[in-house]
C-alpha cells in the first residue's frame, strides 16, 4: 500500500507545519528524475499483478468466522525465502492496512514472451498455497474483496471492541487493533480525521428485500452522539479508513517502453477501468448488511476523504484556497497524453508554474499539480529534509496518496526500472483462474491498444459517469456504459495526435451495454476481444498458450453476456437461498460462516462453480 517509510509519524499539527516543504522538495524530486530519464526509451514490457488476501479464522463448532489479526512474525516467515535468494523467489510478500491482510506478488515480473501467460493462474496458486500452509489450523488465506461482517460485534479474532474516544479512527465500529501495526497506517487513519475535522462518513445504499424496514435506519442509540447525527435512512453507515482499505483488489502494473507511451496507456486504460470495475464486481456485503452496490469503489472514496467542510463546498473557503470535487480516492481527474476530452482541474497554481518554468508540458504539468493539491498525510521526522537527487519520498507522500483508478508511476531513483502505469479499478477474484483471466485481459488489452493505435477518447465527465454507474447492482446486465464508436485511427496517427486534432462530438460516443462493448455487435461496435484476437493472430503463439488466453477471454466474454455471474451476484443468490436469512438485508453469523466456507472451498478448488466458471 504505497510508501512504507520506518521511523517517528509526527501528528497532523506537526505534519501540516511541513506541508508546503513537502509539496516543494517533492516537485523538486519529480523534476530531478524527469530531466535525467524523460529521453529514456525501448525499455522492455515488463508487467505483474498484485493481490491482497484476506486471513480468517473460521470456528466449526459454533459456525462463526472471524478475520484473524496475525502477528508480524507471519509476514517476516513469508519473506524469508525472498530475503535469503534476493530476486530468485518466485513469490513476494508485503504488509497491508488490516492486520489481517497481505500482500503478494510474483517475486518478478513477467515479460513479452507469450509463454507467460501461462505462469499467471500457477503463480497466484502458489502465493495462496504458502500462506495456507503458513496458517494451519481453523485460519484460512481467502480470495474475497470485503469480509462481510467488518465491523460487526466481535467480528476479529482475537475479539477487541472498538474505542470511540480515543482510537485512531475513533470509530464505533473498528478497533485500531484491526490496523497493522506499522507506524504509516495508524497514522494515515488518525491524520485523514484530524485533517476532516471530523470521522469519515461512509454511506452505502441498503439493498430492500421483502422484509427490510422501510425506511431503514439502524439503532444506533448506544453510540456516540456524531455516530447517531451522522448516519443516513436507507444507508449503511460506516466511519472509519478501515471499512475502505481493509477491502482487498487486484491490480496490474505494466513498464512502458517510454514516457509518452507510459501516457497514452493511462489514457486509454482509465477509459476501460468502469468496464473492469463492473466485470470484476464481487462486494455486495458491508458490515453485515445486504448493499445496494456491487463494487468495492465508493466506500473506499469515502473511507479516505480528508477533505474540511470548505474543501466539500460545505462552507465558504477562508482556510484553504480551494473547493476540492473529489476524494483523493476516485477515477483519474485528466487525460495525460491529450488535453482534447479533458475538464478543468483544480491545480496547485505555484507547482503548476514551476513545473511550467522547467520545460515540463501543459498536460503532464496539470497532471502533477492537480495531485499537489493535497496535503501530505505522513511524515517520519527522520526524513522531513531530503536530497532531491537522491530521493523520491516526498515526490511520492503526495503521488502514493492520490488513489486513483490509473497510476502514472515515474522511475524510482537509482533503479533500472523505467515509466510505468497502474491499472487498480479491479475487485478481488474468488480463484486464481478468475484472477488470472482478468490479468491476462488487461495485459494483451494493453498490446492490442499500442499495436492497432486504438482510440477509445471521450469525455474526462463520461469516464467518471461509466465508474458511478460500474458499481451500481448488476451493473453488468442492467447499466449502459459511454464507450467510443470507432476506435481505430488514421495512418500516422497516434490516438493522442488524433484526439488533438479531433472536434469532440457527440456522435463520437454512445451508451452502450458491456456486451456490445467486450464481445460487439454487427453495426455498433467490433468489440474488445474480437479486436484482441485479430491483435494474437499476428503473435507467434504455441497451442498451450493460446488455449491458456481462450479459456481466459471465454470467461470474460460469458460474464459480460451474462451467462456466467460475477462473484457480487453469485454472492447475492446465495445470501438469498440461505435458509438462515429472513430476507431482511442482514447477513447473520451463520450465513457468513456458510458464504465465506463455500468461497474458501471455490477458491481452493475443492469445489466448481458452474455459475462462476461454467465448464471452463
Amino acid at each position: 500500500m504505497g510508501l512504507l517509510d520506518g521511523g517517528s509519524p509526527l501528528s497532523w499539527d506537526e505534519t501540516k507545519k511541513h506541508a508546503d516543504l513537502i509539496r516543494a522538495t517533492g516537485v523538486q524530486q519529480f523534476l530531478a528524475i524527469y530531466e535525467r530519464l524523460r529521453d529514456r526509451e525501448n525499455d522492455c514490457l515488463k508487467w505483474g499483478d498484485e493481490i491482497e488476501f484476506t486471513v480468517v479464522h473460521f470456528d466449526h463448532e459454533k459456525k462463526t468466522a472471524q478475520l484473524q489479526l496475525t502477528k508480524p512474525s507471519l509476514l517476516e516467515k513469508l519473506q524469508e525465502a525472498e530475503n535469503a535468494n534476493p530476486g530468485e523467489s518466485p513469490t513476494a510478500w508485503r504488509p497491508e492496512y488490516g492486520s489481517f491482510m497481505l500482500e503478494a506478488t510474483p517475486g518478478g515480473p513477467f515479460g513479452g514472451a507469450t509463454t507467460d501467460f501461462n505462469h499467471i493462474e500457477e503463480n497466484m496458486k502458489l502465493r495462496r498455497k504458502e500462506l495456507n500452509e503458513m496458517l494451519g489450523g481453523t485460519d484460512r488465506c481467502m480470495n474475497i474483496t470485503c469480509f462481510p461482517r467488518l465491523g460487526c460485534p466481535n467480528f476479529t479474532n482475537p475479539s477487541y471492541g472498538p474505542k470511540p474516544t480515543s482510537s485512531a479512527s475513533h470509530s464505533a465500529f473498528f478497533p485500531d487493533e484491526a490496523i497493522n501495526p506499522h507506524p504509516r497506517f495508524s497514522t494515515l487513519t488518525r491524520n485523514i480525521r484530524q485533517r476532516r475535522g471530523s470521522k469519515v462518513a461512509i454511506h452505502v445504499p441498503i439493498y430492500r428485500d421483502e422484509n427490510t424496514p422501510m425506511p431503514f435506519v439502524e439503532d444506533l442509540s448506544a453510540h456516540d452522539e456524531e455516530t447517531q447525527q451522522t448516519a443516513k435512512p436507507d444507508h449503511i453507515y460506516m466511519d472509519a479508513m478501515g471499512f475502505g482499505m481493509g477491502m482487498s483488489c487486484l491490480q496490474v502494473t505494466f513498464q512502458a517502453c517510454s514516457i509518452a507511451e507510459g501516457r497514452m496507456l493511462y489514457d486509454q486504460l482509465a477509459i476501460i477501468c468502469p468496464i473492469v470495475l463492473a466485470l470484476s464486481a464481487s462486494t455486495p456485503i458491508y458490515r453485515g448488511l445486504l448493499s445496494d452496490r456491487d463494487c468495492r469503489w465508493s466506500v473506499i472514496e469515502q473511507s479516505v476523504d480528508d477533505r474540511t467542510l470548505e474543501e466539500r463546498g460545505l462552507e465558504p473557503l477562508s482556510k484553504h484556497p480551494y473547493a476540492i470535487p473529489r476524494s483523493r480516492y476516485g477515477p483519474v481527474s485528466c487525460y495525460l497524453a491529450s488535453g482534447t476530452y479533458n475538464d478543468e482541474v483544480v491545480l496547485n497554481r505555484e507547482v503548476y508554474d514551476t513545473l511550467r518554468a522547467a520545460g515540463i508540458d501543459h498536460l503532464l504539468a496539470t497532471h502533477m499539480a492537480h495531485l499537489f493539491i493535497r496535503d501530505p498525510l505522513t511524515l517520519f521526522s527522520e526524513q522531513i529534509h531530503q536530497d532531491v537527487k537522491k530521493e523520491s519520498n516526498h515526490f511520492e507522500n503526495i503521488q502514493s496518496t492520490n488513489w486513483q483508478s490509473m497510476r502514472f508511476k515515474p522511475p524510482p531513483p537509482n533503479s533500472s526500472i523505467g515509466w510505468r502505469v497502474e491499472f487498480r479499478p479491479a475487485d478481488l477474484q474468488l480463484t486464481p483462474f478468475q484472477n488470472a483471466a482478468l490479468v491476462m485481459f488487461v495485459v494483451i488489452l494493453t498490446r492490442t491498444i499500442l499495436s492497432f493505435n486504438l482510440n477509445f477518447y471521450i469525455p474526462i465527465a463520461k469516464v467518471h459517469e461509466n465508474m458511478r454507474r460500474a458499481q451500481t447492482r448488476n451493473a453488468v446486465l442492467d447499466q449502459k456504459f459511454y464507450f467510443r464508436k470507432e476506435v481505430a485511427t488514421a495512418d500516422g496517427h497516434t490516438a493522442a495526435s488524433a484526439a488533438d486534432c479531433a472536434k469532440p462530438s457527440e456522435d463520437e460516443y454512445e451508451e452502450m451495454d458491456i456486451d456490445t462493448i467486450i464481445n460487439g455487435k454487427e453495426g455498433v461496435f467490433p468489440g474488445l476481444i474480437p479486436l484482441m484476437d485479430e491483435y494474437l493472430r499476428g503473435v507467434d503463439m504455441d497451442v498451450v498458450t493460446r488455449c491458456t488466453v481462450s479459456r481466459s477471454f471465454e470467461l470474460i466474454k460469458k460474464r459480460a453476456s451474462g451467462e456466467l455471474k460475477t462473484v457480487a451476484r453469485w454472492m447475492r443468490e446465495f445470501v438469498a437461498a440461505h435458509p438462515d436469512y429472513q430476507k431482511d438485508s442482514v447477513i447473520n453469523e451463520r450465513v457468513n460462516y456458510d458464504l465465506l466456507m463455500a468461497c474458501d472451498r471455490i477458491s481452493s478448488g475443492e469445489e466448481k462453480c458452474r455459475d462462476l466458471d461454467g465448464s471452463l
